[in-house]
């Protein structure tokens, strides 16, 4: 019996196997992992690298037993799966931000760029107000500077990116975290399992942060 975890590629990756590592599980594949992206050096848990935004993907087809995603994306898709622990690792969050001259009590509708439509919709409904949404998959912190958008909803950590382009915020709209999200089936099947992975984590969290 394997469960199968789907970790996402990049910073989250890095941040969360020493908390897998501080649980026991094998992760020495992964340390020296070249191109590889499936590890199984693990007796209990096979851990598959992946794109962020196909955590979801893996796990609604039931490919994959856990997801270890940023709460961005659970968001942004609307997860239906079991949202079971923040591992408080790749905070940052959402901001509105544009250049100096924005005002954002502005009457005209106004134009926003983001890769989080989404997100940036409910915010924008949950204050009243009716804007245009384009969504790009790029260099969002552009569409300010050339004209394309009057401001932008992304994610900063600590706002270097944004002060590098002259932007500044001017709402806080969301934390964002590391997420361990559980297939409503898989739960089911092995409870037992998944319950001990998440203590132990809840455990290597107060551990690692000492």
């Amino acid at each position: 019996m394997t469960i199968k975890i789907a970790l996402t590629k990049g910073r989250v990756e890095e941040q969360v196997v020493p908390l897998l590592e501080q649980c026991g599980v094998d992760v020495s594949g992964i340390k020296h992992k070249g191109r590889r992206l499936i590890f199984d050096e693990d007796d209990t848990f096979e851990i598959i690298l992946v794109k962020g935004p196909d955590v979801l993907t893996y796990l609604n087809n039931g490919s994959v037993h856990i997801g270890i995603v940023g709460s961005d994306i659970l968001a942004e898709q609307q997860n239906s799966q079991y949202d079971m622990l923040d591992l408080e690792v790749g905070k940052c969050r959402f901001v509105l931000a544009s250049t100096r001259d924005y005002n954002p009590h502005q009457v005209r509708r106004k134009i926003i760029a983001t890769k989080y439509p989404t997100i940036t919709k409910r915010y924008f409904q949950s204050i009243g107000e009716d804007v245009e949404i384009i969504k790009i998959e790029g260099s969002v912190e552009l569409a300010p500077l050339i004209g394309l958008a009057d401001a932008i909803v992304d994610i900063t950590e600590t706002g270097t990116t944004l002060r590098e382009n002259d932007l500044q915020v001017y709402a806080d709209l969301q934390p964002v975290s590391t997420k361990l999200v559980v297939n409503r089936l898989a739960i089911k099947q092995y409870k037992p399992q998944i319950k001990q992975l998440i203590e132990a984590l809840t455990q290597a969290k107060l551990t690692l942060g000492e």
